[in-house]
């Protein structure tokens, strides 16, 4: 059985906060005499000398510093677990789990997050990043609370989001730069595809694959980009994903007589609205908003 409650110790923090009795009484509304009794208790029950005086002053003693140290962090966690409640009684969500295919743009999809935060400083977040039919496949296992999918949804609220442009590149050094009339399609086969794995489970599909004679498939964006990077083949990438690189010139644009860019529509998926709490519609109106503002897509934060 504790000795103490988190009451004496909001009373103790205050005398030392506010420097005195009859200061603490003013400032947290209570009676001097209950903040004196409730210290004075808190003193007798731990058997150690928590404050002083010095002149008009009521100071910490060098044990009740310590002391106090290790009682606000219980102070803290006590009202970050009245703060919960009072979400839940409030019908607000503690957590939120979301898919995002790996083509959105992160730094869009960072403000999203960050303006839901702080609206919901609370909320728990779990981000899983997909491929194609990776996040549809999360939603549909009720893995997640909302996706965004290249792959709307039969059943349920699929809204289009925005469109990302993929453009056709390789590193400087690559063969294909060496030829000097524009490229064909036929002339990409003969050279390796860097390709990324649907992250679906189940009824994986085949997007993007020109039918090159050498594939090589991996499971992410970034590494598909490392090795384009690299000179190891050429790839369809997002243009937000690899806009510096352009601008660098570490990658360029493949001189394709056509199919050099295609777009990708992104959509908005989840099952039921009515389920979705505050903190949900919150995400959804701030990535609406974002989205509206940049209907590419292509991650810079709008003017």
């Amino acid at each position: 059985m504790l000795k103490v409650t988190l009451e004496q110790w909001r009373m103790l923090s205050a005398v030392a906060e506010y420097g005195g009795f009859n200061q603490a009484a003013s400032a947290i509304h209570k009676s001097q005499s209950s903040i004196h009794h409730a210290v004075h208790k808190l003193e007798q029950s731990l058997g150690v000398k928590l404050l002083k005086t010095e002149g008009r002053k009521t100071l910490l003693t060098d044990a009740g510093e310590l002391m106090l140290r290790r009682a606000n962090y219980l102070l803290e966690e006590a009202g970050k677990v009245e703060a919960v409640a009072q979400s839940l009684s409030d019908g607000i969500e503690t957590r939120l789990r979301i898919a995002v295919d790996e083509i959105f743009p992160q730094k869009l999809l960072y403000r999203v997050l960050d303006e839901t935060s702080q609206q919901y400083p609370l909320l728990r977040i779990e981000l899983q990043e997909s491929v194609l039919t990776g996040a549809s496949e999360l939603l549909a296992n009720s893995d997640v609370d909302i996706a965004i999918s290249p792959y709307p949804i039969k059943e349920g609220f699929s809204e289009e989001l925005c469109q990302i442009e993929f453009v056709a590149v390789a590193a400087p050094s690559h063969p294909l730069f060496q030829q000097s009339d524009a490229l064909t399609l036929e002339d990409l086969k003969n050279h390796r595809q860097i390709v990324v794995r649907d992250s679906a489970i189940s009824a994986q599909k085949d997007a993007g694959w020109l039918g090159a004679n050498q594939r090589w498939t991996v499971s992410h964006i970034r590494t598909s980009i490392d090795m384009i990077r690299s000179g190891l083949g050429f790839a369809w990438l997002p243009f937000p994903a690899i806009v510096n690189d352009l601008n660098s010139g570490e990658l360029q644009q493949l001189p394709l007589e056509q199919g050099g860019r295609r777009n990708a529509l992104l959509y908005l998926i989840f099952n039921d609205g009515d389920r979705l709490g505050p903190a949900a519609r919150q995400f959804i109106g701030e990535l609406r908003y974002q989205t509206m503002q940049m209907p590419t897509c292509d991650g810079n934060k709008p003017k």
